[in-house]
């Protein structure tokens, strides 16, 4: 697959995923509230999506700033989100991200990718999506899905999800970069399954390369 066949895939994609359930959005509540966009990202790591929903749901009615979230107990904060993974670790990381933004940014999230990833327990795929759903700022968002599809389709070779960002980057039309990991998180719960992925009905077969499929459906 090359930059010929992206608008052609991309389309195809804006059309399938009306057919699939769509991921569960991450924050909850008033629209576009970048901190609740930035602790909803960090309790989906490593969590399924119908588990990271909730718990956001439950830590928001305790607290939705950064400085009722620093006065709230760990406990508290553990109890609101579990059964999240991690979820001892990461009350702990939201007291250290909450003092960090009120000591360094005057208690609201910043705005730009430099910025959110100099925060503490921020990476590339929590920045970028915070960067691209809190301030409609331009971001390419790559966790385990994107990562696998882009390579599955020959579009990049890359080992990690931090060289495919690098790599879309450089290579992808900005356009897509917004809408590209809504549209592959669906295509992947769905279609492109990490295990024996749906290659037989797939409307992308034609273009995809089917780079370490093995085996097929």
């Amino acid at each position: 697959m090359n930059n010929r066949h992206i608008p052609a895939v991309m389309r195809t994609l804006e059309t399938d995923v009306l057919e699939w359930p769509r991921p569960v959005v991450i924050h909850e509540g008033r629209k576009r509230d970048p901190f609740r966009i930035l602790i909803s990202c960090l309790i989906s790591l490593r969590t399924r999506d119908e588990v990271t929903g909730p718990a956001s749901k439950r830590l928001f009615a305790l607290a939705d700033n950064p400085k009722t979230l620093l006065a709230l107990p760990l406990a508290a904060i553990e109890e609101a989100i579990y059964p999240s993974a991690f979820f001892r670790a990461k009350a702990k990381s939201f007291h250290k991200l909450c003092r960090d933004l009120a000591e360094r940014h005057g208690g609201r999230v910043p705005d730009t990718l430099e910025d959110l990833l100099g925060l503490k327990g921020v990476g590339r795929k929590t920045a970028n999506l915070t960067l691209i759903l809190g301030f409609d700022g331009m971001g390419i968002c790559v966790d385990t899905h994107v990562h696998r599809i882009i390579n599955r389709w020959g579009y990049v070779k890359t080992k990690s999800a931090d060289e495919t960002e690098m790599a879309l980057r450089k290579n992808l039309n900005r356009k897509y970069w917004k809408q590209l990991n809504s549209l592959l998180v669906a295509f992947g719960q769905n279609q492109c399954r990490p295990i024996s992925p749906l290659c037989n009905d797939c409307r992308l077969s034609r273009w995809c390369l089917k780079v370490g499929v093995s085996t097929h459906r």
